[in-house]
């Protein structure tokens, strides 16, 4: 018994010895003087996330986009769908481009006609209150006319729209239009009545 305890603390000093002189710098072995600075340890900073620059952000938030569904009924119905898309300049002031198509049936003649209508505009869009706006557009459409002898044919109509619209918050970035514009140029090719309103509903979204 002795023996073993004997052995065991042989060990555990010389264990303990060992341990001593492993953390004894070995300047402090040589007899030189330890320095009583505190050990610094370095540590590495994770790497943070790079986000897109604050310029792209900004471009990316004013950006909006959409659709309306148009529609038109009397002597020249027209049923159309007119995507959207725009940039806010400001908080008040935007401008956008559209791309339409319609459905058209032409009932102004002794023989009743139906077509399609397809072009583009560019709108300028002034924020009046938080849900009412102004808006000036400039189009331009492709119609096909029919001669009342028979026979047809397509040309471009330009349009220069005035008006307004109405905005119905849906959620946190979409909404609902509710616009009315009027021609003011009355080109002499619009197949449109005098002052007839163009009437379109639409849904609205942002980033």
């Amino acid at each position: 018994m002795k023996t073993i305890i004997s052995a065991l603390l042989i060990l555990f000093s010389a264990g303990g010895s060992q341990a001593i002189a492993e953390s004894i710098p070995p300047s402090a072995e040589n007899g030189d003087e330890v320095s009583n600075q505190p050990l610094v340890e370095e540590t590495t900073m994770p790497n943070k996330k790079t986000s897109a620059p604050k310029s792209q952000k900004n471009i990316r938030d004013n950006i909006f986009y959409g659709g309306y569904i148009n529609l038109s009924f009397g002597s020249y119905t027209v049923i159309g769908i007119e995507p959207m898309v725009g940039y806010k300049l400001t908080p008040k002031l935007s401008t956008g481009v559209k791309v339409r198509y319609d459905y058209i049936k032409d009932d102004r003649y002794a023989k009743s006609h139906t077509t399609s209508t397809y072009g583009g505009s560019i709108f300028g869009r002034y924020l009046l209150t938080p849900k009412f706006y102004a808006q000036a557009e400039a189009a331009s459409y492709n119609y096909e006319s029919f001669h009342p002898s028979g026979g047809s044919e397509r040309e471009w109509v330009p349009f220069l729209l005035m008006g307004g619209g109405f905005i119905q918050p849906l959620g946190e970035r979409t909404w609902l239009n509710i616009e009315i514009l009027f021609d003011v140029l009355q080109d002499e090719k619009s197949p449109y009545d005098d002052w007839e309103p163009f009437f379109s509903i639409g849904i609205g979204a942002g980033f």
